[in-house]
């Protein structure tokens, strides 16, 4: 027995046998080997589904586990039910991380020795760049005297820890320096961790991407081809993302923090400094100076009253051709100098170092302003990590510039503690500019004032402020000044913005919308590249991209909504990269094809991959296919439906059997993924098969998930709140690893695994194999013959009810609900019948049915677990993986009601049996019967049953029925209800106001009921006998309860309720009604028992 901290493993390790035990099977009759049949298939008869080759960076771990185990799950389920098959797996090498994380190790290895020594945590370090724990660099790099070179704990700083960490020496790890060694590192034991996890994959089909795969390469050579061929990829100048280390647009698979980052497009205004320049510019004589503030808003500089810079901000004057110098942040400038606005392109030239207290009073002249001259005033809240940190303000129109204006005129102490003079603020009032409907044209002032906006410092109400006018100004408002004076803002806005450009007077300016870390470490800017991009969001190709998303299943409001988003708003997509892993882009062999771009309709690359790799996955040697013949007509031919390529040196069998490959499992079924891949590589996914693949060939479905917590907490290496798929198989083992990750959830929500439900889970499983392995053993105590009994009827019920609704779920995808309808529900229901049956004892074939039935369902999640049982156990023939749907009869709903009836009776009797007999507050839902407790009182009871509502109470169903709708599940308001019953027999008796008050509660419940569980809820009486339910099952109710003597009544019987004696007009006061029975226990000798008690 395995014992780890005086804690036995057992159970544990008894599943990891099991398991080990399942997949020898598997393996020795490839079980998971998918082939192709000569028909075509029928809807329903193949199943072909895929995953998002997983970066090979490192090991997997349970964030692409959770991801994977839907689609597991899904082809699972498809597999038992016997269709047809199709899940592959290959890895992604493409992009730059893997050789960003290579030179990594060769630059510490260059700074700190072979193998290298580090300095200590606390020691401060000069130039060095340090590694997070994913392989990738920190949000910033560690340079200069003032930055310590790692944290004191957490995370690992240098990527030869981070190789340390996956268990390598420090001899192999030297070999990393080779970004290829990775290559055929990693995938090969993600292979391993994915078949102990029970993957149903046929590894034949799998490969890793770039040109160390020659057939993978001549694949995605083809595919660009046809894109340029067919004018999808062009070659201009685009604004992007761009990492200046690596010298590359960074696109969202290269970053290591701002995924899904734009460029954000600004005017920048050219305020020019008024000569003579003050001492601090004085070396700047000559030149002609400018502030430059970047604005959204070019059309409201008519309004302008000063400008405004933080006093103690950090600037420079940079240098930006010959003549002109704009002084502005340094972030700033960097990115203009990637815009092709430095003296020394891509290298900003500070002439002149400043801060904002520097600038504070500088005349300016600036574009448009009405005011001849402004100044330059400090403002509080100017952001320098945004924009230029220049910001031109506009009082009549912006809150934010309102209110620093006014403090700036209401408080000489402010202006005196920056030296702000006089002259540079008081006489300067704000310019109506722009009409808004319902703020007239002074919106700031009007809104500052309707909120009470008392100081600059008021930042909510600020907000709020500008939420209310600053679109409304733009999508109403109309400009009162200027040439374009009585037209709509946002017509005039481009036409401004033009002009301002075209005179000189402003410039175009672009960086991202927030803070990008490329994985090497540096913050990104936005650079003019000249470079190839896809032509993502030209007019009739996404009108081909939304008629393809409107018919695809995505199993999600939510992502559908992303989806629509996305496609709202994606443009032009840099496909090329200079830097990194990946195929060369075949007209221009300077530049790689980028990571999102090769990996877009590699799905239709499994139906053929076996033939070119012939389990390979390097695509090395072992085919007779060379990649060399893989020419652009032969792709043509497989995949689009062209000519055969009669100059074909592979043989015309050979290419018939791989067209046919594709024409049979495609489209794929399903795709699943994180929802984070919704805005990049699943709308590509969407937009390539519309180009290249005919309408047939275009994606059924993609299903999208959220992240994964374990333990409520997010998953982080650096907390040690991680595991890594191989630990977890390890740890729990694969079962209830994969248990777990099916009750983690399946919404796009956020999901969580929890440590405990997957101890839980290897306790259950073995358990259940105890549990079936005494069944079989003590077979001759069951009874035989066919299940006749109550108890049987109710199980054999409760087991067809458990088959369609897992089928329902399943079907759907909903894999937490499926493992609570498929093993929670029947097992409690197995549990329930086991106690129900008394001395009679269980039938033996339904229980064969039960474990048969169980087993099946369990299989998609638990396949070894199941495939144990099946042949260990069950002793059946061929494996339960695809041993077939269990049949099961239409679920007796009506049946399931009467036991739920029962049960609940049985529930509410106990407990308030108990009260009575022990004084206790607490009854046993469920447990030992009451017997021991109520021997020496030889109880007996009586329970009384009244199948039919009568009086008020049927009148009042009887409103509610006609008010009802079926259809929508609602009812009439309620004033329609009250005029219904206020016209009633009931609302005419004299004693209607005292009935009402007893009136409303029941046909509120009764609503809540019906739109609930439906129109049923407002019978007069339930759809099943009542006495007839509780007297077929008076053995049980007395076991239950621990009673002698059981009689079932009807409370309309004089003779019946004469036997309650005493307690007679306890039941008048408390009549039973349809489902609610009322139960009196007496002594044997007909004493009443502490009073009665209703049910």
């Amino acid at each position: 027995m395995a014992k780890e901290g005086g804690k036995s493993f057992a159970r544990r390790d008894k599943l990891i046998e099991i398991e080990a035990k399942a997949r020898g099977w598997w393996a020795e009759k490839d079980v998971f080997r998918a082939e192709s049949c000569q028909k075509l298939p029928e809807p329903g008869e193949k199943f072909f589904g895929n995953f998002p080759f997983p970066y090979m960076n490192g090991f997997l771990h349970l964030g692409h586990a959770f991801s994977l185990s839907k689609l597991e799950f899904a082809a699972a389920y498809h597999r038992l039910r016997g269709a047809n098959v199709l899940l592959p797996f290959a890895f992604h090498c493409t992009g730059m991380p893997i050789k960003a994380s290579a030179d990594k190790l060769a630059r510490e290895i260059q700074l700190f020795g072979e193998p290298p020594v580090f300095p200590a945590p606390d020691v401060k370090q000069e130039d060095v760049e340090a590694e997070n724990d994913n392989g990738c660099a920190p949000p910033a790099k560690f340079k200069g005297k003032k930055s310590k070179v790692a944290a004191k704990s957490g995370g690992q700083a240098y990527q030869w820890e981070i190789m340390r960490s996956f268990g390598l020496s420090d001899s192999e790890i030297s070999k990393f320096q080779d970004p290829y060694k990775w290559l055929t590192f990693f995938p090969p034991l993600a292979v391993e961790d994915l078949k102990a996890f029970g993957l149903g994959c046929d590894w034949r089909r799998s490969f890793i991407t770039t040109d160390m795969n020659p057939f993978f390469d001549a694949f995605v050579k083809w595919q660009v081809r046809k894109l340029k061929a067919m004018g999808k990829i062009v070659k201009d100048v685009r604004y992007a993302i761009y990492s200046p280390l690596d010298g590359q647009p960074c696109a969202d698979h290269d970053r290591a923090s701002g995924e899904g980052v734009l460029p954000q497009e600004y005017t920048v205004i050219k305020m020019q400094v008024v000569a003579p320049f003050p001492s601090k510019l004085a070396v700047l004589e000559g030149k002609k100076v400018f502030l430059a503030a970047a604005t959204l808003r070019p059309e409201t500089m008519y309004g302008q009253t000063n400008a405004w810079v933080l006093p103690d901000g950090d600037y420079g004057a940079f240098e930006i051709n010959e003549t002109e110098v704009f002084i502005l942040t340094e972030r700033a400038a960097l990115n203009l100098a990637y815009q092709n606005y430095s003296r020394v392109p891509e290298k900003p030239t500070c002439l002149v170092e400043l801060t904002g207290q520097d600038l504070i009073g500088l005349p300016l002249k600036s574009p448009l302003a009405l005011n001849q001259v402004i100044y330059a005033l400090p403002m509080l809240t100017v952001l320098t990590d945004k924009g230029t940190g220049i910001v031109t303000s506009v009082p009549t129109d912006s809150p934010d510039d309102y209110m620093a204006l006014h403090d700036l005129k209401s408080k000489p102490a402010l202006r005196a503690k920056y030296g702000v003079k006089d002259e540079w603020v008081l006489p300067f009032d704000i310019i109506p500019i722009i009409d808004i409907p319902g703020y007239g044209n002074k919106a700031a002032e009007k809104v500052c004032a309707d909120l009470k906006i008392k100081s600059q410092n008021e930042k909510e109400k600020l907000a709020e402020a500008k939420r209310l006018t600053y679109l409304k100004g733009f999508n109403e408002g109309t400009l009162i000044v200027g040439e374009y004076n009585g037209r709509k803002v946002q017509e005039v806005k481009p036409l401004i913005r033009s002009k301002l450009i075209e005179a000189g007077e402003a410039i175009s300016y672009s960086e991202p919308e927030k803070r990008v870390i490329s994985r090497s470490g540096d913050e990104c800017v936005v650079a003019l590249t000249d470079q190839w991009y896809i032509t993502y969001g030209e007019t009739e190709w996404k009108k081909l991209a939304e008629e393809c998303l409107s018919n695809m299943s995505l199993y999600s409001d939510e992502t559908r909504h992303g989806f629509e988003h996305t496609l709202g708003w994606l443009n032009q997509w840099a496909c090329s990269r200079s830097f990194g892993l990946g195929t060369r882009i075949p007209w221009d062999e300077e530049f790689l094809v980028e990571s999102l771009s090769d990996s877009t309709i590699y799905m239709a690359y499994y139906t053929i991959a076996h033939f070119l790799h012939n389990g390979d996955m390097y695509g090395s040697s072992k085919s007779t296919i060379k990649p060399e013949q893989m020419t652009d007509e032969v792709w043509d031919y497989v995949f689009c439906d062209g000519p055969e390529p009669k100059s074909s040196s592979i043989s015309s069998s050979t290419l018939c059997q791989m067209k046919h490959e594709f024409e049979y499992w495609y489209p794929f079924d399903l795709r699943v993924s994180g929802k984070d891949l919704i805005q990049n590589h699943l709308t590509f996914c969407i937009y390539n098969h519309t180009a290249i693949m005919s309408k047939k060939h275009w994606p059924r479905g993609f299903r999208c998930n959220g992240h994964i917590m374990l333990n409520a907490e997010k998953m982080s290496k650096s907390t040690g709140n991680f595991r890594t798929l191989h630990q977890a198989i390890e740890e729990f083992s694969a079962d209830a690893t994969r248990f777990s990750l099916a009750d983690a959830g399946d919404g796009v929500d956020d999901a969580n695994f929890v440590f405990e439900t997957a101890n839980a889970a290897i306790l259950r499983l073995t358990k259940e194999i105890s549990w079936m392995e005494e069944v079989l053993a003590a077979e001759s105590s069951l009874r035989l013959g066919p299940p006749t009994t109550y108890a049987d009827k109710v199980f054999a019920n409760e087991i067809n009810i458990a088959v369609n609704r897992s089928q329902h779920n399943y079907s759907n995808y909903m894999f937490r609900d499926a493992l609570k309808t498929g093993f929670y529900d029947l097992q409690a229901a197995r549990d329930e019948y086991r106690f129900s049956c008394g001395e009679g004892g269980m039938n033996r074939d339904l229980l064969w049915r039960f474990m048969d039935v169980q087993t099946r369902l369990i299989t998609p999640i638990c396949p070894h677990y199941g495939e144990y049982v099946w042949r260990e156990l069950l002793k059946k023939e061929g494996f339960v993986v695809n041993a077939g749907w269990p049949v099961a009869d239409a679920p007796d709903l009506t049946l399931q009601s009467a036991n739920k009836y029962l049960q609940d009776s049985i529930i509410l009797m106990r407990k308030l049996l108990q009260k009575q007999v022990l004084g206790s507050k607490k009854g046993n839902k469920k447990g030992t019967p009451v017997a021991s407790v109520t021997e020496e009182k030889q109880l007996s009871g009586l329970i009384y049953v009244n199948e039919h509502f009568d009086g008020w109470k049927a009148e009042c169903l009887k409103i509610l029925q006609i008010n009802f709708d079926k259809d929508k599940s609602t009812f009439s308001s309620n004033e329609v209800i009250q005029e219904a019953l206020q016209k009633s027999s009931i609302g005419q008796s004299k004693d209607f106001r005292q009935i009402q008050k007893l009136c409303m509660p029941f046909m509120k419940f009764k609503k809540d009921e019906a739109v609930a569980i439906g129109a049923q809820a407002l019978d007069l009486k339930l759809p099943f006998g009542e006495i007839e339910v509780l007297q077929e099952n008076l053995d049980l109710i007395k076991r239950q309860l621990g009673l002698q003597e059981l009689e079932v009544l009807a409370a309309t019987d004089l003779d019946a309720l004469s036997k309650a004696g005493s307690l007679g007009k306890l039941i008048q006061q408390n009549p039973p009604a349809p489902g609610s029975p009322t139960a009196i226990f007496l002594t044997r000798s007909g004493e009443p028992h502490n009073g009665q008690q209703t049910v």
